[in-house]
């Protein structure tokens, strides 16, 4: 039979099944899948065994109305995308994923079907990552959806990296490209403006799929983790993109005590980051140094590894690491010489909206 186009979506409050039997329905087909996983939700705590190897945690929140918009980000895609934010963390780390914890608040405007689909994106991430969840919290909260994800990993610890270990003479490498997370959202947000001012309009993404999921659903490298295990590399220093290049370039050599040299030959860029930076009337560079939310990875390595990067894909050569006092500067393709400023998202700022 046809469904009525007009009938009401299900409905069910969260208060008919109470704290443990939403958590219950919301994770009852989470499956245990890593050697690690002793014991996983259903206890006081969760009970997980490395053996040999250091364990790596990191933690991150997310608000509505601060870092995700529900006007234009689905449910399934957030859910999937607070996974990713985490596990980048840890892969920044050259550890492997291993397990998360997840726990949200909730305003009564969010139904159990619309949580649904929240855990259906947590879901289809712990299943791409192989990743296991053993815990959480589920409570309410006087307005809008908060998230937050706690990822847990493990490495050998001679494995482990840092961003305080980076030397002079290191080599400085961007994994995939830069700036299209910040431009797709720059589509999401012009096209939200002009859904408010004209409720009737229909989007226009510009066919910029590529630029929106980089946006909405997020990858974390761990391709790039388990390339570096098949060819024995172990970086010398890094970090994810999150902020945009500059602040984490700033991190690395703050951190580390160094300065570094970027060639803006050497910072990836998107052919439809370029086309869509010149609609918005941008610089390109300028979105891949202060964007945001692409989730690649900045490292640096010995020079002695150059030969184990050059030919590897999706990676790119970008600069070197300089002695402090030469400051933190970007070498334009015009051969000019101009200090890089940290300006990647605050926040702290209620305007933002990433």
């Amino acid at each position: 039979m046809a469904k009525n186009e007009d009938q009401i979506p299900e409905r069910t409050d969260v208060n008919e099944l109470g704290e443990f039997g939403l958590i219950k329905h919301l994770t009852d087909r989470f499956p245990i899948n890593k050697p690690s996983t002793i014991k996983g939700i259903g206890d006081d705590a969760a009970v997980v065994d490395y053996e040999s190897r250091k364990v790596i945690f990191s933690t991150d929140m997310l608000v509505e109305g601060i870092h995700f918009d529900l006007m234009y980000t689905p449910l399934r895609h957030l859910g999937y995308k607070a996974v990713v934010v985490n596990l980048s963390d840890i892969i920044a780390m050259n550890a492997r994923p291993e397990q998360i914890t997840v726990s949200i608040a909730i305003s009564n405007r969010f139904s159990v079907e619309a949580l649904e689909e929240l855990y259906d994106g947590i879901y289809k991430a712990c299943a791409f990552y192989n990743v296991d969840l053993v815990g959480g919290d589920t409570t309410s909260s006087p307005k809008g959806l908060i998230i937050s994800v706690t990822a847990i990993g493990s490495a050998a610890e001679e494995k482990i990296t840092y961003r305080d270990t980076a030397k002079i003479g290191d080599i400085i490498c961007i994994t995939g490209n830069l700036g299209s997370a910040y431009l797709g959202l720059q589509i999401l947000e012009r096209e939200k403006q002009l859904f408010l001012s004209n409720p009737g309009i229909q989007p226009d993404l510009e066919e910029q799929n590529y630029l929106i999921s980089r946006q909405l659903k997020p990858e974390a490298r761990i391709d790039m983790f388990e390339l570096f295990e098949k060819n024995d590399l172990v970086p010398s220093s890094m970090i994810d993109i999150s902020d945009g290049l500059a602040s984490e370039l700033f991190h690395i050599c703050s951190q580390s005590n160094v300065g570094a040299y970027i060639e803006e030959s050497g910072i990836p860029i998107h052919p439809d980051a370029e086309q869509m930076a010149v609609t918005f009337k941008m610089d390109p560079v300028t979105c891949a140094l202060s964007g945001g939310e692409d989730y690649e990875l900045l490292f640096t390595i010995h020079p002695g590894d150059l030969e184990k990067v050059r030919f590897l894909p999706d990676i790119y050569i970008a600069g070197e690491i300089v002695e402090k006092s030469d400051g933190i500067n970007l070498h334009t393709t015009g051969g000019n010489l101009h200090p890089i400023i940290a300006q990647g998202w605050n926040h702290f700022s209620k305007t933002d909206n990433k």
